[in-house]
């Protein structure tokens, strides 16, 4: 068997509990869309190129309204910016890869992430081809589930209406578990307190973007004393 196809099989058997979870998580984005009143094409192509399950959900809402340029890059680096210090975790481990490191970086999620960061490549397997494996495994399991998704949404003869709360339920589950697992709440707390404020003041069309811009100048301000504090 040669190096690829060895890699492949270790990679596959370390990826189905991804597959498990990627799949049904695409899935419901893919009906979620579908209930925004997108084809398939959108959850597949969106999945394919912006692989990024929450930012995705998001965008769902955001290509129906105006585009607010602004907006929308705060919203992505908010939601996104934990992977700026997994890249920086990773650099020893993707040094030498050539050009695999490219889709690796591009294919980092916080699934792949635990994996690759932890585990190693069985003996007698090629490291490069493993990570590379397992990264794309993670994102073909996803854009399967978005675009299975997206196509059942208009075969399920069920009533779907509501289907938009799944956005929320989702950051809700995101920030409980948050919560759950950090040391101090002061941030948590914080961003609860900005984005309170900022819809008082500016209403529920407008609070967004100065809200986030809120959090993350309190934050940068806030940053020592939060470290001492042991805020996670």
């Amino acid at each position: 068997m040669g190096t690829r196809q060895t890699a492949l099989r270790a990679a596959f058997r370390h990826s189905l509990p991804i597959m498990a979870g990627y799949g049904f998580l695409g899935f419901t984005y893919g009906v979620y869309m579908h209930t925004l009143g997108f084809s398939f094409l959108y959850p597949m192509l969106l999945a394919v190129t912006v692989y990024a399950g929450s930012v995705e959900f998001l965008l769902g809402n955001m290509l129906l309204g105006a585009f607010h340029p602004l907006q929308t890059f705060l919203m992505v680096l908010m939601v996104n910016a934990r992977h700026l210090f997994y890249g920086l975790s990773l650099l020893d481990r993707y040094h030498g890869l050539g050009w695999k490191k490219f889709f690796l970086i591009f294919g980092l999620s916080d699934e792949t992430f635990a994996l690759t960061s932890s585990l190693r490549a069985p003996e007698g397997t090629d490291r490069g081809w493993f990570l590379l494996w397992l990264t794309w495994l993670n994102e073909t399991y996803w854009v399967a589930g978005a675009t299975l998704g997206g196509l059942a949404g208009g075969l399920l003869h069920i009533d779907l209406h509501g289907m938009e709360f799944v956005l929320t339920a989702m950051f809700t589950a995101i920030f409980a578990d948050n919560w759950l697992r950090e040391r101090s709440h002061a941030a948590s707390l914080l961003g609860l307190a900005s984005s309170i404020l900022c819809l008082v003041a500016f209403g529920p069309g407008h609070f967004i973007v100065p809200s986030m811009i809120l959090i993350l100048l309190s934050l940068l301000a806030l940053r020592k004393r939060m470290e001492k504090g042991g805020a996670a």
